[in-house]
This record gives structure tokens, sequence and C-alpha cells, in this order.
């Protein structure tokens, strides 16, 4: 089984708390918490979209996997969406900045996967 999902996911997350710990130690409190909503709004729609993807692969035809794609992909879309909605009208006080850096940095975490990806195509390719 493939795990480059949960660990990007698991990856994700602690980036994300390691980004708010170390700005909250910086800059204080509410920075901190800015970055930590940013990296949620990241990695809930994230998650989502992993679910809708690893739940079609019980059905193994490529239609099913292009609806669960599209699907997870709108779907995560509007949570993201929804979920800045949520904190720009219930945040208050709230680092702008710091919830866009949560989130960009929380984003980038998805590139590692691509790394990730490779090594668990490395290490099947030698178990040949």
């Amino acid at each position: 089984m493939d795990r480059t999902i949960p660990r990007v996911l698991m990856w994700q997350l602690l980036v994300g708390i390691g980004l708010a710990a170390v700005l909250w130690v910086l800059f204080g409190k509410i920075v901190g918490y800015s970055a930590v909503f940013g990296s949620l709004i990241c990695i809930i729609p994230n998650a989502f979209l992993a679910l809708r993807l690893v739940a079609s692969r019980s059905d193994s035809g490529a239609k099913a996997l292009i609806r669960a794609a599209w699907i997870g992909e709108i779907g995560k879309l509007a949570l993201t969406a929804l979920l800045f909605t949520l904190v720009f009208t219930l945040i208050k006080p709230l680092a702008v900045f710091a919830l866009f850096a949560g989130f960009i940095v929380t984003q980038l975490v998805i590139f590692s996967g691509l790394l990730m990806r490779h090594e668990h195509d490395m290490d099947n390719s030698n178990g040949n």
C-alpha cells in the first residue's frame, strides 16, 4: 500500500504546527494562532481530496477515478473558500500575513510528496 498521501498530510500538519510555534514565540499569540488557522485551511481540504481519491481506488475503473478527482477537487476548492470566509468573519483579531504564510508554507509541503513518491518507486524497483 502506498503511504504517500498520509505522509504528506502528516508532514503538512507537522510543518503547520512548527511554523505556528515559531511565529508564536517570535511575534506573539495572535500571529501564532493565525498561522495555525492558515495551516488548517490548507490541511482540511487536502484531506478531503485525499479521502476521495483513496476511496475511489476500490473501484478500479478510470471513470470512477476521474469522477472522484473532480468531486474531490471541487470540494477542496469549496472547503478552502468556506474556511477562509469563516476565519475572516469569526476570528478577531487576526494577523492576515501569518494566516497566508501558514496556508502557503503548508501547501508547499505537497511538493515533498513528489520526493516521497519517487523514493517509494525506487524502493519497489530495487525489490524486483
